[in-house]
């Protein structure tokens, strides 16, 4: 098996398309079929399902994507481990985050990090933390900052940046806001809240805090960005439970405590692979993340 079959078999997994993966490597596409079919004949299985518009991957075909992306991503790291020890890091450094992370400036870190590496590509995608945490490891992102959703892992390990509470924003003349008062789960079973969805940190943070109270919400108003959960709440659409530093984003906003759910409701981390297989450039990262 040699690793530009499994660079063809990735491409074309991704892009589901011969024509257009065989674009992207800049390989010809009779070329690209070929390395395919010998991958397939090694591996005695078929391992896409092909049509006239795309190709889809069978059983097998899934199964092998993860090990083959993990395999390539070992590669890569092995490759920039023997440059950074000749001096000179080079390479690519991919790296995932969710929106507004509690303890790390990405933009900042980045900039800082070009400076001392401008030799190394950066790559920058924006997630919610689920997504992250498997891209993270299945060899797809180098690192990424988000909130905690799992534990760790043969294939994912999380370094501590910083830790929440929850905080309900609501408009000034909501009536929570007359209250003035740490609100506790059960004062809010009959408000409308507005919510992440699903994948994201806190929203997964904020439905287990309100499980483990034996409260259920109502969630009606489901958004992708912090702005949109913002403006909502400042139309008076809805309550929102949100980790703390989001109420300096919105002044207007009434910011009331949540009491009656564990104290530290969003933990916010850095997402690895095993030490073994962290490449050069997200080691550099993070020291310089724990030197700022």
């Amino acid at each position: 098996m040699e690793l530009r079959h499994l660079q063809h078999f990735v491409a074309v997994a991704e892009e589901r398309h011969f024509t257009r993966a065989a674009e992207r490597l800049m390989v010809s596409q009779s070329g690209l079929s070929a390395s395919v079919r010998a991958l397939e004949r090694e591996l005695r299985a078929p391992l896409f399902v092909r049509t006239t518009r795309q190709v889809t991957l069978t059983e097998a075909g899934r199964a092998l994507l993860g090990e083959a992306e993990r395999i390539l991503a070992q590669v890569r790291t092995a490759r920039e481990a023997v440059a950074a020890v000749q001096g000179v890091l080079r390479g690519t450094l991919t790296l995932g985050t969710e929106q507004c992370i509690a303890g790390v400036y990405a933009a900042g870190l980045l900039a800082a990090f070009r400076r001392r590496h401008p030799d190394v590509e950066i790559r920058l995608r924006q997630s919610g933390s689920l997504d992250l945490a498997e891209e993270v490891s299945g060899g797809r992102l180098d690192l990424a900052f988000a909130y905690r959703t799992c534990a760790d892992s043969d294939q994912l390990r999380s370094v501590p940046l910083a830790t929440e509470p929850m905080t309900l924003l609501c408009h000034p003349e909501h009536p929570l806001a007359a209250a003035g008062a740490a609100l506790a789960p059960g004062d809010l079973t009959a408000e409308v809240f507005v919510d992440f969805h699903p994948d994201w940190g806190p929203r997964r943070a904020t439905d287990a805090a309100f499980a483990a109270a034996g409260v259920r919400r109502k969630v009606a108003l489901e958004v992708n960005d912090v702005h949109s959960l913002l403006d909502l709440v400042d139309e008076n659409l809805g309550v929102a439970a949100v980790p703390r530093h989001f109420r300096h984003k919105r002044e207007t906003l009434r910011a009331l405590p949540v009491t009656g759910v564990a104290e530290t409701v969003y933990e916010t981390v850095a997402l690895l692979p095993p030490p073994e297989a962290t490449s050069p450039a997200a080691r550099a990262l993070m020291t310089l993340l724990r030197a700022s």
